[in-house]
């Protein structure tokens, strides 16, 4: 659902991503791991179609991002750490146009707006510009949207920054929902315990490589301890240190 094949990405002489392949399936998620500056976020970037590569291709649901890219990102949905979206509409409105925009029917954006609005606990602020919300009110309006889509792919860029503990809880819910649903997720995170505990599957990107792919219990194999002895943020510093 997701592939990335030989991707680099340079700035001048600095190589951000060097040489990348990597591949999530349909019902997967995927945590992308890594110490500030690993490339994780140059990654997700050229995945979403924001950034093109130096070399190399990416694709979601067979589609090149680089050489069909609207086909690609109608079937994907891309959460970045500082979410984006119109202050000048309300939480409602956000997500009428969220729906429209990405052609989900009006009976069923009138049926399952109320209850993600419920769900995120913004029943009470949908009728609220968007001005006026919080980073967290944000992000939860933005993850209400994608599941409102059901994409076929998601990608995450440090998705629990800015919200509470319960919203955290509940998002680490919906994650596994969506991934239920068919949809092949990409996450980067900071967050090795929730990464050990809700990944199927993890790599470790140092200094623009990956030095690290598979499940958890297969990661773990790779440092010097036994797999039940260390816990990823264990290997993850092992690796990268």
């Amino acid at each position: 659902m997701i592939e990335i094949h030989n991707l680099t990405k340079t700035f001048g002489s600095f190589k951000a991503v060097d040489g990348l392949n990597l591949k999530v399936e349909p019902g997967e998620i995927f945590g992308f791991l890594g110490p500030n500056g690993a490339g994780k976020t140059t990654t997700v970037k050229i995945l979403s179609g924001i950034m093109r590569p130096t070399s190399g291709r990416v694709s979601v649901a067979g589609y090149d991002v680089a050489l069909d890219p609207l086909a690609a990102k109608r079937v994907m949905a891309y959460i970045p750490d500082e979410p984006f979206v119109y202050p000048k509409l309300t939480g409602w409105e956000f997500l009428r146009f969220m729906g429209d925009l990405y052609s989900v029917p009006q009976a069923e954006q009138s049926r399952r707006i109320p209850q993600l609005l419920e769900t995120f606990e913004l029943t009470a602020q949908a009728g609220e510009l968007l001005e006026s919300y919080s980073h967290g009110m944000k992000q939860k309006l933005l993850i209400a949207s994608v599941l409102l889509r059901r994409p076929k792919a998601v990608l995450f860029d440090e998705p629990t920054v800015g919200l509470d503990p319960k919203s955290i809880r509940r998002f680490k819910t919906l994650l596994a929902d969506i991934a239920r649903e068919g949809a092949a997720v990409f996450m980067c995170t900071h967050i090795l315990d929730m990464a050990e505990k809700l990944c199927h599957s993890v790599g470790i990107i140092y200094r623009g490589r990956l030095v690290a792919r598979g499940s958890v219990a297969e990661v773990k194999k790779m440092s010097a301890g036994a797999a039940g002895e260390r816990s990823l943020e264990d290997v993850f510093l092992e690796l990268t240190e």
